[in-house]
């Protein structure tokens, strides 16, 4: 029962993680990258119900990953190992993103951007379960 609750614990660290960092770069699409650049216009995003089913989404995806990246980390402290979790949550969701891009009518561009920040908002993630786990919020994976 413990370690489900750690596992619970790592989840809600990751989900909340990947919730600030799609607010983050939902706020920076909309103020900075779309008003600059007119490439990257189609990133500006309002509060409205998809805006809110995507930061539901990222949310959901963050939980999966923090439960995951602490079973990922349990037995061997590779960093390999750990960069890889981060990078594979992150291209599963950026390819999405890039296949969405080559399905529409508009650039690519604005999809590769996509796809560059759900691999940042992992790495993110990744950086603050590590410090949840350094803290003694979250324990790590006790080996059997």
């Amino acid at each position: 029962m413990a370690e489900r609750i750690e596992s619970l614990k790592a989840g809600i660290v990751g989900g909340l993680s990947v919730c600030l960092a799609f607010a983050i770069t939902s706020l920076l699409n909309t103020f900075v990258l779309a008003k600059y650049f007119q490439t990257l216009a189609s990133l500006q995003s309002d509060v409205n119900w998809q805006w809110l089913v995507s930061g539901g989404v990222a949310t959901f995806t963050g939980l999966l990953f923090g439960v995951t990246y602490r079973y990922i980390i349990r037995s061997d402290k590779n960093p390999q190992l750990k960069a890889g979790g981060v990078l594979a949550f992150g291209l599963v969701r950026g390819l999405t993103q890039i296949e969405l891009g080559w399905n529409s009518h508009s650039a690519i561009l604005p999809f590769l951007m996509l796809a560059f920040e759900s691999v940042l908002w992992f790495a993110f993630a990744a950086i603050a379960l590590d410090m949840a786990i350094q803290l003694r919020w979250v324990k790590p994976f006790s080996s059997i």
